[in-house]
């Protein structure tokens, strides 16, 4: 009798579980649809719930980015996504659907949101099984994207794979690149989607008779572009070590900024002389910034007590310290920063210019700096690219460890000697 009472307990219990709106939202693979104006844009994720959270984990080609769901109120769900301040908020409609919005969380930020929904057990992302279509060509490969304005635009290049109908691939600029995108060829069109947790961003387009590509480039609400492309192995972007430099007459490079404390740092203190510094020029609202931080951070680590140190300036969506020390905060504590981190104000290219007035301009976020022990810039790196981009990734890996490991091994100036031994001993 005792044992058929527990019985009916737990089952009760298991049933009261079922009713929390995150358990409720079901185990398994999802496939959500963004509207961006007349576009519809697919992203597919897994929902997990383990012992003690539940997670989503958003899909792209090989790559997954994981987030935690917390409930809101009986029947919706909220979705931060992690150092970005934006939100998937959505709710468990009784049919189980998810509709929703992402949104943005910056304070008093006029951004629109973009409106979503979502089914539980479909995998695909583009077309449905059994309705695909035999692909005109096959788009394996470099591509050089033109995009078509106004404004003169650097070109692009797009590095894509396909096996049958399955396209994944990136896009890479002089700033950085897309991370990866997945998607389809069918017939003559294709179509790529990439949702990582900063907003959707989709290609599409058709390919020509002479198997040129025609097709337009959309970033979340905020970007819309048309562009062509052509096959071309030898296809090359600008040396990102040659765009961003000294002006004439500068030899070293400074600044006056805030810590998260407020305290003003600059590379005239103590911390800095004699070795080796890493500036980093970022900011949490950029992807690119965010996978740099998450090749510098380990790399710091492996390496401090080698003569080195890093500062990290970021650059938010709200002109506020206080906000500052939240998002950057966030940061810090996400992929364990062990370097100095500091504020540098709004998120924009031209204030950033004005305060490191020693470089030509700040072409993107990240943007980083290498100075040697004599306090000379010996290297500046502009934009960033993934292990994604493959060869792309390696061959900066590779420029960065030696050239690191080259400065590191440089001679202490003999008057910062005294210095750094006494540095050595606390």
């Amino acid at each position: 009798m005792k044992t058929k009472i527990l019985f009916f307990l737990l089952a009760f219990s298991s049933q009261l579980t079922f009713a929390d709106p995150v358990v409720s939202t079901k185990n398994g693979l999802w496939r959500g649809e963004f509207t961006l104006s007349e576009n519809k844009v697919p992203f597919n994720f897994e929902i997990k719930h383990e012992a003690k959270v539940s997670k989503l984990i958003l899909i792209n080609g090989s790559r997954r980015d994981e987030f935690v769901i917390t409930p809101r109120g009986t029947d919706s769900i909220f979705v931060k996504m992690n150092t970005y301040d934006a939100a998937l908020i959505a709710k468990v409609e009784t049919d189980g659907r998810l509709s929703g919005i992402y949104k943005s969380l910056v304070p008093n930020f006029r951004g629109n949101s973009l409106p979503f929904v979502a089914e539980h057990g479909k995998k695909y992302r583009f077309v449905e099984p059994g309705k695909d279509v035999k692909p005109v060509a096959n788009l394996s490969g470099k591509w050089r994207v033109n995009i078509i304005s106004k404004d003169k635009s650097a070109d692009r290049i797009a590095l894509f794979k396909q096996k049958g109908n399955k396209l994944t691939g990136v896009i890479l600029s002089v700033v950085g690149d897309t991370r990866e995108l997945e998607g389809t060829v069918q017939g003559d069109e294709f179509y790529l989607s990439g949702f990582t947790g900063p907003s959707p961003f989709f290609v599409k387009g058709k390919i020509t008779a002479d198997k040129k590509l025609q097709g337009e480039i959309g970033l979340g609400i905020y970007l819309n572009q048309k562009f062509e492309a052509e096959a071309q192995t030898e296809a090359e972007l600008p040396d990102p070590y040659t765009l961003t430099f000294l002006k004439e007459g500068y030899t070293k490079f400074d600044f006056s900024l805030p810590d998260l404390d407020g305290k003003t740092v600059t590379l005239n203190d103590e911390k800095y002389k004699g070795k080796v510094v890493i500036i980093d020029i970022i900011g949490t609202w950029c992807p690119n910034c965010t996978d740099q931080t998450t090749f510098l951070a380990p790399w710091f680590r492996e390496n401090k007590n080698r003569g080195v140190e890093a500062i990290a300036v970021g650059f938010e969506q709200k002109d506020d310290l206080e906000y500052a020390r939240y998002t950057l905060g966030k940061l810090k504590e996400k992929y364990g920063i062990e370097y100095d981190i500091l504020f540098g104000g709004i998120a924009d290219k031209k204030v950033a210019s004005e305060k490191f007035a020693a470089l030509n301009k700040m072409m993107a976020f990240p943007t980083t700096i290498i100075i040697d022990r004599k306090g000379n810039v010996r290297q500046i790196h502009t934009g960033y690219t993934g292990e994604i981009t493959g060869k792309y990734f390696k061959r900066y890996e590779k420029k960065w460890n030696k050239t690191l490991d080259e400065l590191i091994a440089e001679p202490v100036p003999a008057e910062y000697q005294t210095t750094l031994a006494a540095g050595a001993g606390n």
